[in-house]
């Protein structure tokens, strides 16, 4: 997209060492973009990254002529930060083939299948998803509440994959990455939407602009220079989605479909079965059906495989044969689904639902894993999406036996004021306080209370934080792993030694 320099008379001949959008990370040489931003505008923070050695200024306010450094007015300085830091790392996206995966759920289990597909198929790739960032033997971690990393680190970490000879990459990218220009300029080859459902109408205030900024992944695919290796140029979207209508109309050269059935698919899948030991289908498209097996649990998974097949088939020439072989190759991601096992006599699972279409998928898993009772624990995050709260509390008082409400980054909103709202919507469509729902507000807690009231052969899974490694209270990130925190209650309640359980400022205060 066109940027608009809007003020400089001549642009000095000055040396970058680096670019960078966050002040606090500014080292001398640097370029500082400054970004208006949804909570503050870096345009307040250029003495800062002045002071710290920034050697030039962009920025989309009419400051020029008030700093010692050069200070370049761009019309948008979100684009400008992602073309610039491409343009410092020698555009490493047009030496790579770029396989971008968005969605509001699944995106990370159909990144990491496709990341496996092209590894069993023989091809050098590396991955940037939500749970970490691969670059051959060499594993990063992304983060805290990890996203799409900003622009910067996003062409830095393609850099460092070039540089390690590697030829593919699958990036997951989020809504928030899409509209904040996070990847713009990543030169994508292969654009996958998994689905577009509720989330993140905090941020984008709509469903249509939600679903927009998730768009824009097919759109990027017009923008991609050519390469000297080609442009596959396909957009792999599913059929069986409300977003499919929208997305299909897209400008796109090539354009492939899956479903769960052979209506209008590319490719589908027939004859599912699955069990707690994972699942196995027929893949079917017009010139081949395919047995596929799985480790992965839940019928909901037969979509992400579907998925990352047709783009590895469809988008990169894979045979479908390899393409089995690299699905079966991945036994599970992590904080999805994953079973925590310490000798019980029930099933303990955490998993990332923290959306009403995946926990509600989650727990229709959970209800088929088990003749027992699905006993639920989760919690809806403060600052974000309100309406999810009543959403996904009365989808677990629909589908599981036992609800228990709790914290999940309530960040500075009333932490009972959340659960309240939760509460109030399972008593609406008849769940009842204190037998079918609880509301224990320690999330460490929560979970003991699940396994006190757990019987054998019941199945208890924690929903929403999955793979995460913290949890936000105020604007402070405390250390939380739910898989940890499974372990830490499960060896307390069997009396056999454990991990200690992660501390909160509730389960403080409480103390």
């Amino acid at each position: 997209m066109p940027i608009e320099v809007l003020s400089l008379k001549e642009i000095p001949a000055v040396s970058i060492t680096g670019v960078q959008q966050n002040s606090r990370k500014v080292t001398p040489g640097n370029l500082f973009v400054a970004q208006v931003g949804d909570m503050v505008d870096g345009h307040k923070y250029i003495p800062e990254a002045i002071k710290k050695g920034a050697a030039a200024i962009v920025g989309s306010e009419a400051l020029e002529g008030k700093f010692d450094v050069p200070y370049i007015q761009v019309s948008d300085s979100r684009a400008a930060s992602a073309y610039l830091s491409a343009a410092f790392f020698g555009f490493p996206a047009r030496q790579l083939t770029v396989i971008g995966v968005t969605g509001t759920d699944g995106k990370t289990t159909t990144s990491n299948l496709i990341y496996n597909i092209l590894l069993q198929a023989g091809y050098p790739t590396g991955i940037i998803s939500t749970v970490n960032a691969v670059i051959g033997d060499e594993i990063l971690d992304t983060g805290f509440h990890v996203t799409t990393p900003d622009a910067p680190e996003i062409q830095r970490l393609l850099s460092r994959m070039v540089t390690a000879g590697l030829r593919y990459v699958v990036l997951e990218t989020t809504s928030h990455g899409l509209a904040q220009d996070r990847v713009t300029g990543c030169e994508f080859d292969v654009a996958v939407v998994t689905n577009i459902t509720h989330e993140h109408l905090d941020y984008h205030g709509t469903y249509e602009a939600y679903r927009a900024a998730k768009g824009r992944l097919l759109d990027y695919l017009a923008e991609t220079a050519p390469k000297k290796h080609g442009n596959p140029r396909v957009a792999v979207i599913n059929r069986d989605d409300m977003s499919y209508e929208y997305l299909r109309q897209k400008p796109v050269e090539n354009l492939v479909c899956y479903g769960q059935t052979s209506n209008q698919a590319t490719i589908w899948s027939e004859n599912i079965c699955f069990d707690a030991c994972g699942l196995h289908f027929d893949l079917v498209s017009d010139t081949f059906r395919l047995p596929i097996v799985s480790p992965l649990v839940g019928d909901y998974n037969v979509s992400n495989i579907l998925a990352a097949a047709a783009a590895a088939i469809y988008g990169l020439g894979i045979d479908p044969p390899v393409a089995a072989r690299g699905v079966a190759a991945v036994h599970g991601i992590p904080g999805r689904m994953e079973r925590i096992n310490l000798g019980q006599k029930f099933t303990a699972l955490v998993d990332f639902a923290h959306t009403p279409n995946a926990l509600r998928k989650a727990l229709e898993t959970a209800r088929r894993l088990t003749k027992g009772r699905v006993i639920a624990v989760f919690g809806s995050a403060g600052l974000r999406d309100r309406e999810k709260r009543h959403l996904m509390a009365e989808e677990s008082a629909r589908l599981a036996d036992i609800s228990i409400f709790t914290a999940e980054d309530p960040r500075t909103e009333s932490l009972d004021d959340i659960l309240a709202e939760m509460a109030a919507a399972a008593a609406k469509v008849g769940a009842e306080e204190g037998i079918s729902f609880f509301r224990v507000p320690d999330r460490g807690d929560a979970i003991r209370f699940a396994l006190q009231m757990a019987k054998d052969g019941d199945l208890v899974i924690a929903c929403g934080k999955g793979h995460e490694q913290s949890m936000c209270f105020g604007t402070t990130e405390y250390a939380w792993d739910d898989r940890i925190a499974m372990r830490a209650a499960l060896a307390e309640f069997l009396h056999q030694p454990g991990p200690q359980m992660p501390s909160l400022p509730t389960s403080r205060k409480s103390a």
